[in-house]
């Protein structure tokens, strides 16, 4: 599989200075700076991060201690709700999360002085943000929205022509007809999408705050690439008349680093044989109700396979109490030797990448799903919300990687014979495309040439 990415272009014009500015969630965050790392590394591109506190020492480590990257730190001022310290959605409730964007809003000052006395070349911001492509222009500096979701995440939930649709059942007009979208989505998900025109504390909507940042900006750009998504990055750019739509590539992680929580679950991981162990994790922002989580574990038992399930909770709750819940009676002695269930952070790469993990259970966050293609996993996927459900249909069904977990199109239910189906099903596949995928990710001169690509996009985009 071979890029289509344009061929590199002149790489003059002297340094290029990119100004980076993500929503204050470590979903969001993450890709920035792994984008931020990896453009640094290009030569000639100097990248100035923007964040508060609390974030930078996390930032620093995914930046990798490059000179040409540096943080500057952001005051955000106190918003009534909000915790005092609350620096990202990782310390907040969903409200408080709500609360974080008005937070961002009242550091506009902050961020036009910093763009009047840095001048960088091109501002990449967030979809919370729309206003810094205004702060930007009168400066001469290049404002380009970036989307850390898929492309069928914007085509299909928040382009121009969705507002004509009036709900998320449908496709919007001209949507690209050969998608497993194009017939729209079952009633769970239309009711689920809904939240991107829900209002809160008389804020813009999700839905008006893209809108607004796509509209107002110099280029779009997106977290993947023409291989993956090639008819949604052209109906993007047909929606917005042509506006330069810049792609990343699928931003591959870089390999972690060893630490002391590793050698736990290492040790456990070894006494199983090779590609036996099935992982079960959704992120750290993505929580399971208990009935459904009891359900998975149930699923997870009956395969017979050994497990490692991570369940993670919102913030405010105790942790060890909500997974008490969720543990079906006798569950510990039944699977006592070859099943584990954890509460809290894990390194999941090397997880993932351990000799005895051969399958993977995910929430198909577009991260997870590249994380456990280069770990060579095999997938199975139950999202649980917006972009999660795209990223499925995306994946499982059109690219044939995956396998979806069935779930009920009223309310979304599963059962614990869904998860042991499709666990099987993942399992006994012959894992043809996923090895493709794999050898397309690991394809180091391809990854590079994606993000020299987008370095000389942004010199273009500078003029």
């Amino acid at each position: 599989m071979a890029s289509t990415g344009a061929a590199a272009g002149v790489r003059d014009g002297g340094e290029l200075h990119v100004m980076m500015f993500p929503f204050l969630a470590f979903g969001h965050i993450s890709p920035f700076a792994q984008l931020a790392r990896k453009i640094v590394a290009v030569g000639d591109v100097r990248v100035t991060f923007l964040s508060a506190a609390a974030n930078v020492p996390r930032i620093k480590a995914i930046l990798g201690g490059s000179p040409a990257a540096t943080v500057a730190v952001l005051r955000l001022p106190h918003v009534p709700g909000l915790p005092e310290g609350a620096h990202s959605t990782a310390e907040v409730d969903a409200d408080g999360a709500e609360l974080l964007k008005i937070a961002l809003d009242a550091t506009r000052p902050q961020v036009e002085t910093l763009l009047a006395s840095l001048r960088p070349d091109v501002i990449l911001f967030d979809f919370a943000t729309p206003w810094v492509a205004d702060a930007a222009r009168p400066l001469g500096v290049k404002a380009a929205h970036f989307s850390v979701f898929s492309a069928v995440c914007e085509a299909y939930l928040t382009v121009p022509a969705h507002r004509l649709v009036g709900d998320f059942a449908s496709a919007p007009e001209g949507f690209p007809p050969s998608s497993p979208l194009a017939t729209g989505v079952p009633a769970y998900q239309s009711a689920d999408f809904a939240y991107m025109y829900a209002t809160f504390h008389g804020m813009p909507c999700v839905y008006d705050r893209v809108e607004a940042g796509n509209a107002a900006s110099d280029a779009l750009v997106f977290k993947t690439c023409a291989e993956m998504e090639g008819p949604y990055i052209e109906y993007i750019t047909a929606q917005h008349g042509g506006k330069p739509v810049l792609v990343t590539g699928p931003i591959v992680p870089e390999p972690p680093q060893v630490t002391g929580d590793d050698d736990r679950w290492s040790t456990w991981l070894s006494t199983f044989p090779d590609n036996s162990v099935v992982y079960a994790a959704f992120g750290s922002e993505t929580y399971l109700s208990s009935a459904a989580a009891t359900e998975l574990l149930l699923g997870l038992e009956s395969t017979k396979l050994p497990f490692l399930t991570v369940l993670n909770f919102p913030k405010g709750t105790d942790a060890e109490a909500e997974l008490n819940k969720c543990m079906p009676p006798g569950f510990d002695e039944r699977v006592k030797g070859r099943g584990a269930v954890h509460t809290g952070w894990v390194q999941q790469q090397r997880i993932l990448q351990h000799r005895s993990v051969g399958c993977f259970v995910n929430h198909a966050g577009l991260s997870s799903v590249v994380e456990g293609l280069v770990a060579g996993c095999r997938l199975v996927l139950l999202p649980m919300k917006t972009d999660q459900f795209l990223n499925a249909a995306l994946f499982a069904r059109e690219l044939r990687v995956g396998t979806e977990i069935a779930r009920r199109s009223v309310d979304g239910w599963f059962s614990r014979e869904d998860v042991r189906d499709a666990v099987a099903a993942a399992v006994a596949g012959d894992g043809g495309e996923e090895s493709r995928w794999r050898e397309f990710f690991m394809d180091d001169a391809v990854q590079k040439t994606f993000v020299r690509d987008f370095v000389d996009g942004l010199r273009k985009l500078k003029g």
